[in-house]
């Protein structure tokens, strides 16, 4: 019989540790070797049970998953490190991989998909979701800045941080209440903001006026 894969599950909540313990059985070639509730247990058992793999929940009290990896590859490198989390936001899963995990899985994954992940990672691999890997290789959206804004905009938009109506930004300016919608218009688009206190939120927050 081939070895078992030694497993240490580290997740928060008992009903998710024991629903991965009923699957991860030595028919399905693996063996869970310890449970840990909190962040700070998962590094002392990873440095105590030295297990093949590990499944790291990104949300745990004491320390989150990101932390507690970091904590387990800088007393093993060699650590093999699963994430197995309901959360898949980019920023999520990069503070996972930066902290060294070698892969990323969501709990709403198939048990097929959990195997597979589990002995990719065993052997060494990088594991990541296609959904999650399209979502990491598109750049993150930037800051906007003022370079982006005609300098007319930027008037607008420095009138209407000051809270000014349409008609009373058209009267200093001295342009048409029709130009001063087209301006907004187009400063709502370049801020990616839905409306004109939104957008003047966003330009004190980046200081664009």
């Amino acid at each position: 019989m081939t070895e078992l894969i030694r497993i240490l599950i580290a997740d928060d909540h008992f009903v998710v540790r024991q629903g991965l313990a009923t699957l991860l059985v030595p028919r399905n070639g693996m063996q869970v070797v310890g449970e840990a509730a909190t962040g700070a247990e998962a590094v002392e058992l990873a440095l105590t049970l030295r297990p093949d793999v590990i499944l790291m929940d990104m949300i745990m009290p004491e320390l989150d998953g990101a932390a507690a990896i970091a904590r387990i590859k800088a007393q093993n490198p060699a650590a093999r490190i699963l994430v197995l989390t309901s959360f898949g936001e980019r920023e999520k899963v990069a503070a996972a991989l930066q902290a060294g995990a070698a892969g990323y899985l969501l709990k709403d994954s198939s048990p097929d998909d959990l195997f597979a992940a589990i002995r990719s990672v065993h052997r060494g691999n990088l594991v990541i979701p296609q959904e999650l890997a399209k979502e990491l290789m598109q750049p993150p959206p930037s800051a906007p800045t003022a370079s982006q804004f005609t300098a007319r905009e930027l008037d607008v938009l420095r009138l209407l941080v000051q809270g000014k109506s349409n008609p009373e930004i058209a009267q200093e300016l001295f342009i048409s209440a029709t130009t001063v919608r087209s301006h907004i218009t187009s400063i709502l688009t370049k801020l990616n903001v839905a409306n004109r206190t939104q957008a003047a939120l966003v330009a004190q927050e980046q200081q664009l006026v």
